[in-house]
C-alpha cells in the first residue's frame, strides 16, 4: 500500500520556524516530483514548494526566502524547512508526488499529483 505521512505541524508564534517531514512507503518515490501544499479554512489548497529527483526546487512566491523544502531518496523522505512564519501561513499541510513521467514543467496545482498524505496542521499565532 502506498502512503505518505507527515509529521511536525503544531503550534508556533510569529517569527518562529517548523520542520516538517513527509516519509513515502509502498514503492519508490526517488524520481517522482515531491511537493507541498496547504490549505486554510475556506479556501482551495495551494501550492507551497516542489522538488525534482535531481534537487531542483521551485517555490510559491509567498514563501519564497522563508521555507525551503529538501528531499533525501534513500529515505523515501521530504522535508519543508519553514522560517520567519506568519499567521497567514496557518493551514492544513499537505505532502503530494507526482509520478514520474519526464514532466518538464512542475505542477503547481492539485491535478497531477497521484499520492497524498493526510495532512498536518500548521498554526501560526500573532
Amino acid at each position: 500500500q502506498v502512503q505518505l505521512v507527515e509529521s511536525g505541524g503544531g503550534l508556533v508564534q510569529a517569527g518562529g520556524s517548523l520542520r516538517l517531514s513527509c516519509t513515502a512507503s509502498g514503492r519508490s518515490f526517488s524520481r517522482d516530483i515531491m511537493a507541498w501544499f496547504h490549505q486554510a479554512p475556506g479556501k482551495e489548497r495551494e501550492f507551497v514548494a516542489a522538488v525534482r529527483w535531481s534537487g531542483a526546487t521551485y517555490y510559491a512566491d509567498s514563501v519564497k526566502g522563508r521555507f525551503t523544502i529538501s528531499r533525501d531518496n534513500a529515505a523515501n523522505t521530504v522535508y519543508l524547512q519553514m522560517n520567519s512564519l506568519k499567521p497567514e501561513d496557518t493551514a492544513v499541510y499537505y505532502c503530494a508526488a507526482d509520478v514520474y513521467r519526464g514532466t518538464v514543467v512542475v505542477p503547481t496545482t492539485v491535478g497531477p499529483y497521484d499520492y497524498w498524505g493526510q495532512g498536518t496542521q500548521v498554526t501560526v499565532s500573532s
